[in-house]
């Protein structure tokens, strides 16, 4: 596998350009044999939510796969990123038109189950990444970076940044969303085994809402006025949070991480209301997502244990529950943010 910060530094231009020209599109044209009308296949992406900035580069990546490896990119999606029932829709729609491919962001480990079964049986493979369904739900889950390495990431963040004791809350992304809840448990389990003078006071939930986030991170602090810090696993949540902090009295007092994107969070680590947080490479992630849906489309893998080629990333094989994993979080400061664009 490249290096982490090699493959952001070479392709942050060109995951900003790509993420520029996405648009939110629907399709109303028939299916051919699963082809979508085009030689090289349909391959339909469902975000969480369409407009958020998360999902806008990482399935650019998608976007970019696609074009290289000759078939049709499209994007559908709810507008909020708590709604599974309008997921659901886009889902059977999509089935409906003989898509080659479904590569689909999870809003709720079940309640997508139905639908994509129905894909399934038609033959239609089923990819999910960021955040999955329950293993009998899909073909092959992309997954951004092992739960382990992102909560212990996130701990020894948070942990560094408050001198490894005081308070602290999680402003999470919906109360139903299958990675938030899985990174979550880790930290706390994490926190308890190793980090007995840290206490987890609270858990809040934005929906991955700016305002409703912004909101969040206000009754947190009135709520708990010795919060220490607060860690948002959520790209929306972690930009809303800082946008409160860095015009409040706890702007540097009370420390903020999690998981973000450089371009959201820039303004914040250079004012000093954030010292560092983490993310992967949404636009890797996407991209991914498409070439694992291809070699699916194809044939050319199954399950555990086949390999397959995903571009400039290179050889991929799947694991464990069917689970391709993208790498490692990587950690942003002010020494390295302006090394990045996305």
């Amino acid at each position: 596998m490249l290096n982490q910060k090699r493959r952001f530094a070479s392709l942050a231009a060109a995951a900003l350009a790509a993420s520029l020209a996405l648009t939110a599109c629907g399709s109303d044209d028939g299916g051919d044999g699963g082809d979508g009308g085009s030689e090289g296949g349909t391959f339909t992406f469902i975000p969480k939510n369409l407009g958020n900035p998360y999902f806008d580069t990482s399935n650019a990546g998608g976007e970019a796969a696609i074009e290289e490896f000759g078939g049709t990119y499209e994007q559908v999606g709810p507008a909020n990123g708590d709604d599974p029932a309008g997921q659901v829709q886009y889902i059977n729609t999509a089935t409906q038109q003989g898509r080659s491919a479904l590569v689909i962001s999870a809003n709720d480990p079940d309640a997508l189950c139905d639908a994509i079964g129905e894909a399934m049986d038609a033959d239609i493979p089923v990819v999910t990444y960021d955040a999955d369904t329950n293993p009998d739900c899909r073909d092959i889950f992309v997954n951004q970076a092992d739960a382990e390495g992102i909560a212990q990431a996130q701990v020894d963040l948070i942990a560094e940044q408050i001198g490894d004791k005081g308070e602290i809350a999680f402003l999470s992304a919906a109360a139903n969303a299958t990675n938030q809840n899985a990174w979550i448990e880790l930290m706390n389990t994490e926190l308890e085994e190793n980090h007995p003078d840290i206490e987890v006071v609270d858990t809040v939930y934005g929906d991955d809402d700016d305002q409703k986030s912004f909101d969040a991170t206000a009754a947190l602090l009135q709520k708990h006025p010795d919060l220490a810090g607060i860690v948002s696993p959520t790209t929306v949540g972690i930009a809303a949070a800082a946008r409160y902090l860095s015009t409040s009295d706890a702007k540097g007092k009370v420390k903020l991480t999690g998981l973000g994107t450089p371009n959201q969070m820039r303004e914040y680590v250079k004012d000093g209301t954030v010292e560092a947080f983490a993310l992967w490479n949404p636009e890797d992630l996407g991209y991914l997502a498409a070439w694992t849906a291809k070699a699916l489309a194809d044939g050319d893998i199954e399950g555990e244990g086949d390999s397959f080629e995903a571009g400039r990333l290179g050889e991929y094989t799947v694991g464990a529950d069917n689970t391709v994993l993208l790498g490692d979080p990587f950690v942003f400061n002010a020494d390295n943010i302006d090394d990045f664009d996305f």
